[in-house]
């Protein structure tokens, strides 16, 4: 079967090798879509962290079951499936307690191990979840949608709240629609024109502040000067992380979404003032796919504007590049085997 591999940054290449086979309690999933993120082009460029090459790459995947034995989740031949790419240990601590996204041992698919840039994947039923009435194309965004809305849950959002997103990338998209799905007031935060305008067209942000112009005056006028009860930065950018809690309100929420590969410096009088409860938000639980699940059964998600690339499995060798560049235009390249 066909597969592509990360070998070193800047180098993919396309293979060839045996097909896999499933284990006990494990399905074989033929993979029919691979959504590609921002930790792939992270990879891609040599600056993810946590990483080391060569590597599959892919974990926003959408498959068809081809082969499983009786299962606990019901799964069935044949069924399309959104894929949980989180393989936690299920005995520390964090998974004990409900938490299998931060577990301590945790491989995450297509980062810590292989992933779905290739024709046929093995993984745990315990991690497959069946969506025969979605298009294979929603299946794939069910994952970073999912980080969002962890992000949020984190966060507790409630309806009529003001929320700041920082970062018009595609977690930060994710973040705002689900926002607006709950009832939440939102400001959308980025330097790029033309991300702006469109979240306000295409996802419902409420208004949109470009941070090379005065953006926590503009915050502070939107709100009438109380500032945002949560701030969710998706920017991974050190500037923007350190500057997130000018945009929260006393007492408010400052959510890390994105990831940046460093240190980071809080001016600690600044954050102690406001009492700021600060949260780093990883991955995804259940609990959150379950959610978006339910919010693209709604229709309430705008995936026509979300996905802005629609490609074959070999555009990879090709068109990454481009994908990777700060001039790309699109939102959520989606690859089809």
């Amino acid at each position: 079967m066909k597969y592509i591999v990360c070998e070193k940054p800047d180098q993919f290449e396309l293979k060839e090798k045996d097909a896999p086979q499933k284990s006990e309690g494990e399905a074989l999933i033929d993979i029919k879509r691979v959504g590609i993120c921002g930790t792939d082009l992270h990879a891609y460029k040599g600056n993810q962290p946590f990483f080391s090459y060569p590597r599959i790459l892919g974990h926003e995947l959408a498959g068809i079951v081809a082969d499983v034995d009786s299962n606990p989740q019901d799964i069935k031949t044949g069924d399309q499936v959104v894929i949980m790419p989180y393989i936690n240990c299920g005995e520390c601590d964090a998974c004990k307690a409900g938490k299998p996204n931060c577990c301590q041992n945790i491989r995450v698919f297509g980062v810590h191990t292989d992933g779905g840039m290739q024709e046929q994947v093995t993984l745990p039923t315990r991690l497959l979840i069946p969506a025969n009435d979605l298009s294979l194309d929603q299946i794939a965004l069910v994952e970073p949608l999912a980080i969002g809305a962890h992000a949020i849950r984190r966060a507790n959002v409630q309806k009529g709240e003001v929320v700041v997103v920082v970062g018009c990338g595609p977690i930060g998209i994710g973040i705002i629609q689900l926002c607006k799905y709950l009832g939440a007031e939102v400001i959308a935060v980025d330097i790029n024109d033309h991300r702006l305008e469109m979240v306000k067209k295409e996802f419902g942000a409420d208004h949109a502040v470009n941070a090379l112009n005065n953006p926590v005056d503009a915050v502070s006028q939107i709100t009438d000067g109380k500032l945002a009860q949560t701030v969710f930065d998706a920017s991974g950018s050190k500037r923007a992380i350190e500057s997130g809690t000018d945009y929260m309100k006393h007492g408010g929420n400052y959510v890390l979404v994105g990831l940046f590969k460093g240190d980071l410096t809080f001016t600690h009088p600044k954050i102690h003032a406001k009492e700021t409860t600060l949260m780093c938000s990883r991955n995804a639980t259940l609990e959150d796919f379950d959610f978006v699940l339910k919010v693209l059964r709604s229709g309430s998600f705008n995936e026509g504007a979300y996905i802005t690339s629609n490609v074959p499995f070999e555009k990879i060798l090709t068109d990454f590049d481009g994908w990777a560049s700060p001039d790309s235009k699109d939102i959520k390249v989606v690859t089809s085997l």
